[in-house]
């Protein structure tokens, strides 16, 4: 499909994460000679130190609850005291989630091979804008996708260089015993729900007045005291200053001139954009604040129309099925002779694997607000069954964002057990147009959480 075969391939990609593998996939199919360059892992962050081991150490966090709450419906372990705590082993947890990576990459490996893709293994960077260099080698492609991912942003203050990243938590030799999270996004709030469920005691601090920046508000607030409850530490408008290394461990200052003892702190402040080593000014690409790639929204082109770029590297979107979504579209545009397709991101569903855990779809109270709509607000909160007979102090929050004038529902939001997998199917429903009425004519499975959903008639406020 080159011009004259000028160029070694007709598609070249540049990160081999969940993007960049479905677009070289989807191009091959087409009949595009494709060729992909990964310098770190096969499957990209999500697979290696992002989405699918965090869920792994999630399940395990949260097996401590089980253990506990199993008491109350009538389970024991043959022979043990009645006080008995169950003990976890770090060393053999991480065995088995490096094997199940290692499983995953392979895979990654086979699907590439199989499309026909030819994997240049090292890191890729522009020569020119159609030249890419892979450690000694160099390859000439006729189109060119930018697909890097992102990377933790790091801490620039003084001994910032003693706390870890989200991509060191998967790795570590052993559990410390206290450890101080910096931040409050989606990271943050996740990793003092693991760290906290396997046993390490927590000092969660964040700038802001609030964490989850961009979550409706009733979600954050329920959230904050869920694990206040749990016995994290949750600090707001504390900032850090600076890190102390001492025999002891560490010591983090804030600029409210407080103090935080540890052993171990992780820095969740934000990911940027992994450009940095591509050569983009060789090639000619723009970018923007922190690194990140400008491009057309609607064709992922950059500045140069033949190089494109999708994912986490433009920081629209930070999701990995969006970014897959992105690649497959552009694939059938240019090699599959299809109009460029948009992929919708208005409505997203959108999960955070804290405890509870967070399910959301659709605007915000505070974005419908502002957006000028005349809302309805439907909100219910309530023990969730199963803790009537483990005794858990733990409670579900349930809301719904409706439009008055249009009846349609703009935004479902949920924290509490099972919400994310509650919220995919209420997505669907979004993505449909559903209405409040249809909410209301749908029958719910009793006994769930899930049907209060469809249960809620009176509003709360308007």
């Amino acid at each position: 499909m080159t011009d004259n075969h000028i160029y070694d391939y007709d598609f070249f990609v540049i990160g081999a994460g969940s993007g960049g593998v479905r677009a070289a996939r989807i191009a091959a199919g087409h009949g595009a000679k494709v060729g992909i360059a990964e310098g770190r892992f096969l499957g990209g962050t999500c697979v290696n130190v992002g989405c699918v081991p965090k869920k792994l150490m999630a399940y395990a966090a949260d097996y401590a609850a089980h253990f506990a709450d199993a008491k109350g419906f009538g389970w024991s372990l043959p022979g043990a005291a009645a006080n008995a705590t169950p003990s976890f082993s770090w060393e053999i947890f991480r065995r088995a989630k490096d094997s199940e990576i290692a499983r995953l990459n392979g895979i990654y490996r086979k699907l590439i091979e199989n499309a026909g893709v030819t994997l240049h293994e090292g890191y890729a960077r522009f020569v020119d804008p159609h030249k890419i260099r892979i450690a000694d080698k160099t390859v000439t492609a006729a189109k060119i996708l930018i697909a890097t991912g992102g990377r933790p942003r790091p801490l620039n203050i003084p001994g910032g260089e003693h706390a870890r990243t989200s991509d060191d938590m998967f790795y570590l030799d052993t559990l410390p015993k206290r450890a101080v999270i910096l931040g409050g996004g989606y990271i943050a709030v996740e990793f003092a729900h693991i760290l906290h469920g396997l046993g390490v005691e927590i000092d969660l601090l964040y700038r802001g007045s609030l964490f989850l920046r961009h979550f409706d508000d009733d979600i954050r607030l329920f959230l904050a005291e869920e694990m206040k409850k749990q016995g994290i530490n949750v600090y707001f408008h504390e900032n850090p200053a600076k890190i102390e290394k001492d025999t002891q461990g560490y010591t983090v200052h804030t600029d409210a001139e407080h103090t935080y003892a540890c052993d171990f702190i992780l820095s969740a402040i934000g990911r940027d954009p992994a450009t940095e080593g591509l050569g983009l000014q060789d090639a000619g690409c723009l970018t923007a604040g922190s690194g990140r790639i400008e491009r057309d929204p609607q064709t992922y082109q950059t500045n140069i129309p033949h190089i494109y770029a999708i994912g986490d590297v433009t920081n629209a979107d930070n999701l990995t099925p969006v970014a897959i979504a992105e690649g497959h579209a552009l694939a059938d545009h240019l090699f599959g002779g299809q109009d460029m397709r948009s992929v919708d991101t208005s409505i997203i569903p959108t999960a955070v694997f804290s405890d509870p855990a967070i399910g959301t779809c659709g605007l915000t109270e505070e974005q419908a607000r502002a957006n000028g709509y005349g809302i309805e607000i439907y909100r219910s909160t309530f023990r969730p069954m199963v803790h009537t007979l483990s005794g858990r102090d733990e409670k579900t929050l349930m809301k719904l964002v409706v439009d008055k004038k249009s009846r349609k529902v703009l935004g479902i939001h949920m924290a509490g057990r099972d919400a994310p997998e509650i919220m995919q199917g209420f997505g669907v429903a979004l993505q449909c147009g559903a209405k409040k009425e249809d909410f209301d004519h749908t029958i719910p499975i009793h006994p769930t959480s899930a049907e209060e959903f469809v249960t809620m008639r009176t509003p709360c406020e308007t």
